[in-house]
């Protein structure tokens, strides 16, 4: 398999025609090996547009929806960033190219110690995994100028927006299947939040996030 072709057709071919049009996230994916980032068993499907199985019922989300996401996210160089989710670590590093810092959780153990040795391998320091459970809050280091939340949620807590600095922004898949939308709040003033829903997908849950009661008297 050439790595380089499979690459090119996969930003090309899935990622553009996604509307994933920034240069530097353009690059950031050709530069970043998201083969490095997939268990062995799948490697032959890094650049497939799927979700990967990482095992422990996680996944890697499609090439498209994580690059859709880096580019709603819009970090820059100077900002502190909070991911839910590590996965296998590929967002993190994503991230952690743009951002000063990034803090990201996984409620995994194993998982959480995937992403830390495969953001070792790929020589990233400025992105830390830590074994926690995301749904309960975020780190005392918080506020945060960006949020994202690496899988999907029926609604976005309160306690996560909180944490968002004014100006900072959240990113994340909120609604249940079969309809979720991809999700970008704000933080415009101390009690002012905007919220826009630019595109459709469906990703799996997080994991202990709650879920609103569908009961109807």
């Amino acid at each position: 398999m050439n790595l380089e072709q499979a690459r090119f057709n996969m930003i090309e071919q899935q990622i553009r025609p996604w509307d994933v049009l920034d240069s530097e996230v353009l690059h950031l994916l050709s530069v970043v090996k998201r083969e490095d980032f997939v268990p062995l068993a799948h490697k032959s499907l890094a650049f497939v547009d799927m979700e990967i199985p990482l095992g422990h019922d996680q996944v890697m989300l499609a090439p498209r929806v994580e690059a859709r996401m880096l580019q709603d996210a819009a970090v820059k160089k100077h900002e502190k960033v909070l991911e839910i989710g590590s996965g296998s670590g590929y967002m993190a590093a994503l991230l952690a190219h743009r951002a000063q810092h990034v803090i990201s959780l996984e409620i995994n153990p194993e998982l959480a110690a995937l992403a830390r040795s495969n953001l070792q391998k790929a020589g990233i320091h400025n992105a830390e995994v830590r074994n926690v459970d995301g749904a309960k809050g975020a780190p005392a280091e918080g506020p945060f100028d960006v949020i994202v939340l690496s899988g999907s949620v029926a609604e976005v807590p309160h306690t996560l927006l909180s944490n968002l600095k004014v100006g900072g922004r959240l990113v994340a898949i909120v609604g249940s299947e079969p309809v979720m939308r991809a999700t970008i709040v704000t933080r415009t003033g101390e009690a002012d939040f905007k919220t826009s829903q630019p595109w459709d997908t469906v990703a799996p849950r997080l994991l202990n996030f709650p879920e609103p009661s569908h009961f109807k008297f």
